[in-house]
């Protein structure tokens, strides 16, 4: 079972059992605050102490789109890569 509480940024969560595991639930309400969903990959930090940050690891630009912007910015400044080379 899993509480959850608002306080400005900080949600509070109770540990449950899942599986033979114990873990939090990520309920729609974190979800919603989160942005998180099944399959997305998430960096997990302890810090000294026991605090545990969970982050988010989103790409910000599809491989595609990486590409995309790479070849406009090597149009877009051809001349002072020549003059650089």
């Amino acid at each position: 079972m899993s509480n959850i509480v608002l306080r400005g940024e900080t949600v509070l969560k109770t540990i449950g059992k899942v599986g033979n595991s114990q873990g939090l639930i990520f309920d729609a309400a974190l979800r919603e605050l989160t942005g998180l969903k099944a399959g997305d990959q998430v960096n997990i930090t302890v810090h000294e102490g026991g605090a545990i940050v969970v982050t988010p690891m989103r790409p910000t630009l599809s491989r595609d789109a990486a590409a995309d912007v790479a070849k406009n910015l090597i149009r877009r400044n051809s001349s002072l890569f020549k003059r650089l080379a």
